[in-house]
Protein backbone atom coordinates (compact mmCIF):
# COMPACT_ATOMS: atom_id res chain seq x y z
CA UNK A 1 0.00 0.00 0.00
CA UNK A 2 2.44 2.72 0.93
CA UNK A 3 4.65 2.01 -2.54
CA UNK A 4 1.65 2.76 -4.42
CA UNK A 5 2.47 6.40 -4.63
CA UNK A 6 6.11 6.22 -5.89
CA UNK A 7 4.42 3.68 -8.15
CA UNK A 8 1.87 5.88 -9.83
CA UNK A 9 4.71 8.61 -10.07
CA UNK A 10 7.27 6.27 -12.18
CA UNK A 11 4.10 4.85 -14.43
CA UNK A 12 3.69 9.14 -14.80
CA UNK A 13 7.35 9.41 -15.88
CA UNK A 14 8.94 12.58 -16.47
CA UNK A 15 6.17 15.52 -18.30
CA UNK A 16 8.37 17.34 -19.87
CA UNK A 17 6.21 20.44 -20.49
CA UNK A 18 2.99 19.11 -20.12
CA UNK A 19 1.79 20.52 -17.19
CA UNK A 20 -1.15 18.73 -16.71
CA UNK A 21 1.18 15.45 -16.24
CA UNK A 22 3.54 17.27 -13.72
CA UNK A 23 0.62 18.06 -11.85
CA UNK A 24 -0.66 14.51 -12.18
CA UNK A 25 2.90 13.08 -10.71
CA UNK A 26 2.84 15.91 -7.70
CA UNK A 27 -0.57 14.99 -6.93
CA UNK A 28 -0.05 10.95 -7.04
CA UNK A 29 3.31 11.54 -5.15
CA UNK A 30 2.54 13.58 -2.16
CA UNK A 31 -1.90 12.78 -1.52
CA UNK A 32 -1.00 10.40 1.46
CA UNK A 33 1.66 13.03 3.13
CA UNK A 34 -0.01 14.59 6.13
CA UNK A 35 0.26 17.88 7.56
CA UNK A 36 1.43 17.00 10.31
CA UNK A 37 4.06 15.16 8.48
CA UNK A 38 3.24 11.67 9.78
CA UNK A 39 2.19 10.80 6.04
CA UNK A 40 4.30 8.88 3.27
CA UNK A 41 5.96 8.47 1.08
CA UNK A 42 8.49 11.47 2.13
CA UNK A 43 7.25 12.58 5.37
CA UNK A 44 6.34 16.15 4.16
CA UNK A 45 4.56 18.31 6.42
CA UNK A 46 2.49 21.57 6.03
CA UNK A 47 3.02 23.51 3.24
CA UNK A 48 6.06 21.63 2.09
CA UNK A 49 3.24 19.23 0.85
CA UNK A 50 2.28 20.77 -2.60
CA UNK A 51 -1.06 22.32 -2.61
CA UNK A 52 -2.21 19.90 -5.07
CA UNK A 53 -1.47 16.91 -3.03
CA UNK A 54 -3.47 18.44 0.04
CA UNK A 55 -6.52 19.08 -1.93
CA UNK A 56 -6.27 15.40 -3.17
CA UNK A 57 -5.56 14.18 0.67
CA UNK A 58 -8.83 15.23 1.50
CA UNK A 59 -10.78 14.13 -2.05
CA UNK A 60 -9.04 10.87 -1.60
CA UNK A 61 -10.26 10.21 2.35
CA UNK A 62 -13.39 11.47 1.77
CA UNK A 63 -14.10 9.07 -0.98
CA UNK A 64 -12.95 6.20 0.16
CA UNK A 65 -14.40 6.49 3.65
CA UNK A 66 -18.19 6.99 1.91
CA UNK A 67 -17.66 4.68 -0.73
CA UNK A 68 -18.39 0.45 -0.37
CA UNK A 69 -14.54 -1.17 -0.15
CA UNK A 70 -14.83 -4.74 -0.63
CA UNK A 71 -13.41 -4.76 3.13
CA UNK A 72 -15.70 -2.44 4.65
CA UNK A 73 -19.25 -0.59 4.04
CA UNK A 74 -19.60 3.11 2.81
CA UNK A 75 -19.56 5.45 5.88
CA UNK A 76 -22.74 8.16 5.84
CA UNK A 77 -21.72 11.30 4.89
CA UNK A 78 -21.95 12.91 8.09
CA UNK A 79 -19.61 10.39 9.99
CA UNK A 80 -17.16 11.13 7.44
CA UNK A 81 -17.31 14.85 7.68
CA UNK A 82 -16.70 14.88 11.24
CA UNK A 83 -13.63 12.47 10.78
CA UNK A 84 -11.80 15.16 8.39
CA UNK A 85 -12.80 18.32 10.91
CA UNK A 86 -11.60 16.05 13.61
CA UNK A 87 -8.40 15.24 11.31
CA UNK A 88 -7.59 19.05 10.24
CA UNK A 89 -4.77 19.86 11.44
CA UNK A 90 -3.17 16.49 11.60
CA UNK A 91 -3.98 14.39 8.32
CA UNK A 92 -5.26 17.71 6.31
CA UNK A 93 -4.52 21.24 5.56
CA UNK A 94 -6.78 22.95 8.20
CA UNK A 95 -7.94 25.83 5.61
CA UNK A 96 -8.84 23.25 3.42
CA UNK A 97 -11.70 21.33 5.17
CA UNK A 98 -13.65 24.56 5.39
CA UNK A 99 -13.15 25.45 1.66
CA UNK A 100 -14.45 21.52 1.33
CA UNK A 101 -17.72 21.87 3.00
CA UNK A 102 -18.24 25.01 1.18
CA UNK A 103 -18.11 22.78 -2.03
CA UNK A 104 -19.64 19.84 -0.51
CA UNK A 105 -23.35 19.97 -2.83
CA UNK A 106 -21.24 20.16 -5.65
CA UNK A 107 -18.77 17.33 -4.43
CA UNK A 108 -21.92 15.32 -3.55
CA UNK A 109 -23.60 15.66 -7.07
CA UNK A 110 -20.34 14.65 -8.76
CA UNK A 111 -20.31 11.27 -6.49
CA UNK A 112 -23.74 10.67 -7.07
CA UNK A 113 -23.50 10.47 -10.87
CA UNK A 114 -20.30 8.64 -10.75
CA UNK A 115 -21.74 6.36 -8.57
CA UNK A 116 -21.07 2.44 -8.65
CA UNK A 117 -23.77 0.13 -8.60
CA UNK A 118 -24.09 -2.60 -6.43
CA UNK A 119 -22.28 -4.92 -8.58
CA UNK A 120 -19.53 -2.53 -9.26
CA UNK A 121 -20.36 -1.23 -12.11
Amino acid sequence: MRTHSQIGTDIIGDPGDAELLEMARVLALTHHEKWDGSGYPHGLAGTDIPRVGRIVAVADVFDALTSVRPYKPAWPVERALALLKESAGSHFDPALIPAFLEILPEVLAIQKRYAETEAGV
